[in-house]
């Protein structure tokens, strides 16, 4: 019998916008987003489509941390902004 395998994860790709945030964040801040990221990686679905866009607007009010993003036909996650970190 095979194993029990994990939810397979989408890549996660990161526009300019993204880049230069994730820049200014602290140590701490790229902890909590890294966690955001995985869940987002391996549940796209769970952000909020943003009315007449292709966005998604995931946030975690645990961790305070929101990400703006939009999934492409083949599950890859592009991560247009992270609004709070």
């Amino acid at each position: 019998m095979s194993p029990e395998h994990a939810p397979r994860r989408s890549q996660v790709v990161m526009v300019e916008p993204a880049l230069s945030q994730l820049q200014k964040l602290t140590a701490a801040e790229t902890h909590r987003l890294d966690r955001a990221i995985v869940a987002i990686s391996v549940n796209p679905e769970l952000g909020t489509p943003v009315p007449g866009t292709l966005l998604r607007d995931y946030a975690d009010d645990v961790d305070g941390v929101r990400v703006i993003y939009f999934v492409t036909a083949l599950r890859q996650i592009t991560i247009v902004a992270y609004v709070e970190a």
